[in-house]
């Protein structure tokens, strides 16, 4: 069985539909592990989820806890505002049945916000296919990826690494050094809500400049306080021109 982990803080949102996507993806195990959302995330994680429980703020913190309380043999890490494709499920554990393999991820495709326009909605799958094309090429997998491994293996690898920034790279690291890591031909729906407050290609700049900035030595909490600062300003205001982003 697959136990899905899912993150959270305050995804009242979000959390419905990821949760709905994988009840159609295939048979799972839901688990949130909530860092301390003061929304309604709780009342809908009880309701939908298989099993919620509280962890410390901190993506790696609360995916390791919802790790510990896995029943499946195999586990794959949902963000909250990411959507399985149908048959994805499946995927995982063909993938998996080649023992050489230690695990994987999907590609992604990047959703917009509705009432997005043309320009919007072109860099978004532009966006798509470069971060798809990065992780091909690096076979470097990111939580935004829907990262997936054996339970056995998570164990071994002891978790995630207790970083505010990062851990989803440090994992993806390990992973390789155990075996093969696979990306999957089946796209997740990732949120594009990021790309669209920041701009397409300034997030793009800054997540190469955290990416390398950390491969060169960059302390984790320095990237996560970079990775925190709010959008440029003047991104604001080109997405609120439509003649200038090319909307409609």
């Amino acid at each position: 069985m697959i136990s899905v982990v899912i993150p959270t803080l305050d995804e009242e949102a979000s959390l419905p539909g990821t949760i709905r996507s994988c009840r159609d993806a295939g048979d799972c195990e839901v688990i949130v592990a909530d860092g301390g959302s003061r929304d309604g995330t709780l009342e809908v994680a009880r309701r939908l989820a298989d099993r919620v429980v509280a962890a410390p703020r901190g993506r790696a913190h609360q995916m390791n806890t919802g790790a510990a309380s896995a029943r499946g043999d195999v586990l794959l890490f949902l963000h909250a505002d990411t959507l399985l494709p149908p048959g994805g499920l499946s995927a995982v554990l063909a993938a998996l049945r080649d023992p050489r393999v230690a695990g994987g991820a999907f590609r992604v495709a990047l959703r917009p916000s509705p009432g997005a326009g043309v320009y919007a909605r072109a860099m978004l799958s532009l966006t798509g296919r470069m971060i798809n094309l990065r992780s091909a090429v690096s076979r470097s997998r990111t939580g935004d990826q829907a990262i997936f491994l054996r339970a056995e293996t998570f164990r071994e690898l002891g978790g995630y690494p207790g970083i505010p920034l990062m851990e989803d790279v440090e994992l993806s690291r390990a992973m390789r050094r155990t075996g093969r890591t696979v990306l999957l031909p089946h796209r997740v729906g990732t949120s594009g809500r990021r790309w669209e407050a920041w701009g397409p290609v300034r997030t793009i700049l800054r997540m190469w400049r955290l990416r390398l900035g950390y491969l060169l030595g960059m302390a984790p909490e320095r990237c996560a306080e970079i990775y925190r600062r709010p959008p440029f300003p003047f991104t604001r205001q080109l997405r609120r021109a439509p003649r200038s982003a090319g909307g409609g």
